[in-house]
């Protein structure tokens, strides 16, 4: 019995997608936060400083494909909880955010350390380049339909 290998769609990576996020959103939950707090936190501790409001919002809209209200909404829940100060416009990751980031990284790499175990490193790297062009391809097919509105 000869078996064909899958190839790369966008329901494979769909379904890679929503897997690994399940593994995280597990994580994140135990430690109160949800998945656009994370990338919009993770966003200030990764910043070489202090983040304009608008640019922040920028930066997490055109990650998650979101609406900037909702980025706005998740910023100033992250203000509320402390992971997040503000000076004026200008947003900074505050310690506790930072340790956030930190623990919440530690666990999910354990995991991700055991789910890419085994994989060969060219099959990787042949996969991320794969995953870079499809993004840009994707991320070049929104910009032009959300043009034509």
């Amino acid at each position: 019995m000869t078996t064909t290998a899958p190839t790369v769609d966008g329901r494979a990576i769909g379904l890679a997608h929503y897997a690994g996020r399940a593994v995280l959103e597990h994580v994140l939950a135990r430690h109160g936060a949800t998945f656009p707090q994370q990338i919009t936190l993770r966003a200030a501790v990764v910043a070489d400083g202090p983040l304009d409001l608008d640019a922040l919002v920028a930066q997490v809209t055109g990650a998650l494909k979101t609406d900037p209200a909702d980025v706005r909404v998740t910023v100033d829940e992250l203000l509320t909880k402390g992971l997040l100060s503000a000076d004026g416009p200008q947003i900074r990751a505050t310690e506790t955010g930072r340790e956030l980031i930190a623990t919440v990284a530690a666990e999910t790499g354990r995991v991700s350390a055991r789910i890419y175990a085994g994989i060969p490193a060219e099959d990787l790297a042949a996969g991320g380049r794969v995953l870079a062009l499809v993004t840009e391809r994707a991320n070049a097919e929104l910009a032009a339909l959300t043009s034509q509105r």
